[in-house]
């Protein structure tokens, strides 16, 4: 089946929303805790918690949104519109996570739990649409896998500008006050957001638009929990995010309470955190440009599985490493994050893959609700890693801006390296349960072009 090339303004375009969707969401996985703990001044173990009881709301919201976006029918599309009319919301719930007012201990918390779920909600109206746009941007799992190559090109060049800048700035912008600096740094990350979310809705197209056929959401879920390819990259989202949340979560503190960074600029205004962060970022990008290449050349199932263990083997040497090998430190981490980089493009593609799966077997398109309830499993994994990040640290002794016993040391040390190092062989294990081939996949798009044919349904061009 011969489909249309997209442009390179399309791609673009496309990859910049995640660009704004990581201006926070990086903000979350390195800075979050240590925010609310260390700066807010809010327990390891309530703010833990906090991220785990909030994920009641998001079991409903996440799949509820991907049944509203199915049924979304406009001279825009199906998607876009959220991710026009969401932006704005987006960016302020962001900001006022950190607006961190003066409260109570207890009206901190309850803040934290308002503004939190705020912009968790805010999150799934963006980004469950905008994940889903990537499934009908393109009939062909290639130019998907291209598509999604972009995505992550400019998610990881966002996380690039976080790890590298928020550190630095909040400390010019804050004059020392790092909740001041917090503040004001993310008021820019905000509007950028915004912008960039914008940009996305402009430069796309949604091109595969299938007739529309009778509500059914009992069948939709029906559907969705048939789809073999879909429950397996479920469960392994889940422990993946855990690994991601886990180690980035604890990251911080490594440095901070192990290594014995105290903000001392290493390289120009960055310190031992930012460059470690910095680099380690590059060899990402660097690792997801040779997506293109691994997908022609192998099956993504077998990718996912080689480069997640090997990735694995890095992260768990960081136990054995002793706090003076920082340069060590950076090597061992660019290796791992050259290594994961082709991953997040690989998997996503693979979600599209399952949509294309689900109607095959089907004949009803749920592009919408596979994304949404994917997205739920990565914020479940977000939410239970962070968690247990907190709940870790309060159990192993660990008090905020003091110096750490040896016992909370350890507890650092493991949930920087052997805890992320296990997820991440078990998300691996989930993968090798993944059945969608090359084949298949060529006879999915077949079948499917065959059927639009048929039945009138429109692929644009």
């Amino acid at each position: 089946m011969h489909t249309e090339e997209l442009s390179f303004r399309e791609k673009l375009g496309y990859g910049l929303g995640d660009t704004a969707s990581n201006f926070f969401f990086q903000v979350f996985n390195l800075f979050l805790m240590y925010y609310y703990t260390d700066i807010f001044g809010l327990p390891p173990a309530a703010v833990g918690a906090m991220f785990l009881v909030t994920k009641i709301i998001d079991a409903v919201s996440d799949p509820v949104m991907g049944l509203i976006a199915d049924r979304t029918n406009t001279r825009w599309g199906k998607y876009r519109p959220y991710i026009l009319w969401g932006a704005i919301p987006y960016g302020l719930c962001g900001y006022l996570m950190f607006a961190g007012p003066e409260m109570s201990q207890t009206g901190k918390l309850i803040y934290a739990y308002v503004t939190y779920t705020a912009m968790m909600l805010a999150y799934t109206v963006v980004n469950v649409p905008y994940s889903a746009l990537m499934g009908v941007i393109s009939p062909s799992s290639i130019e998907r896998t291209k598509v999604a190559g972009y995505r992550f090109i400019c998610a990881f060049a966002a996380g690039w500008l976080i790890a590298t800048f928020v550190g630095p700035l909040k400390n010019l912008l804050g004059g020392g006050d790092e909740a001041t600096g917090f503040r004001l740094t993310m008021i820019i990350f905000a509007v950028l957001s915004v912008l960039l979310f914008w940009v996305t809705f402009a430069t796309t197209k949604e091109r595969v638009v299938p007739h529309i056929t009778k509500s059914n959401v009992r069948l939709d879920i029906k559907i969705l929990l048939s789809n073999g390819p879909w429950a397996v990259l479920f469960a392994s989202a889940i422990v993946t995010l855990m690994n991601i949340a886990v180690r980035n979560g604890s990251l911080l503190y490594y440095f901070k309470y192990y290594v014995g960074d105290d903000g001392a600029p290493l390289f120009l205004i960055f310190d031992k955190t930012a460059v470690f962060l910095s680099l380690g970022l590059l060899a990402m990008i660097g690792g997801i440009l040779l997506t293109r290449y691994l997908a022609v050349h192998f099956e993504k199932r077998i990718l996912m599985i080689a480069l997640t263990l090997l990735n694995a083997v890095t992260m768990a040497a960081f136990f054995y490493i002793p706090p003076d090998q920082y340069w060590l430190m950076v090597l061992v981490n660019c290796i791992g994050s050259f290594l994961i980089g082709p991953t997040p493009a690989l998997v996503w593609s693979m979600y599209a893959d399952c949509a294309d799966y689900g109607e095959w077997k089907s004949g009803r398109r749920i592009t919408a609700l596979v994304f949404s309830t994917v997205q739920f499993a990565q914020k479940m994994g977000l939410a239970v890693g962070a968690g247990l990040l907190g709940i870790v640290l309060g159990a192993f002794g660990f008090v905020a801006n003091e110096a750490q016993s040896e016992t909370s040391m350890m507890g650092i040390r493991l949930m920087f390296s052997i805890l992320p190092a296990a997820l991440a062989v078990l998300g691996a294990a989930f993968i090798f349960f993944y059945r969608i081939d090359q084949n298949t996949i060529e006879e999915m798009e077949e079948a499917l072009a065959v059927r639009h044919a048929a039945t009138g349904e429109a692929v644009e061009s």
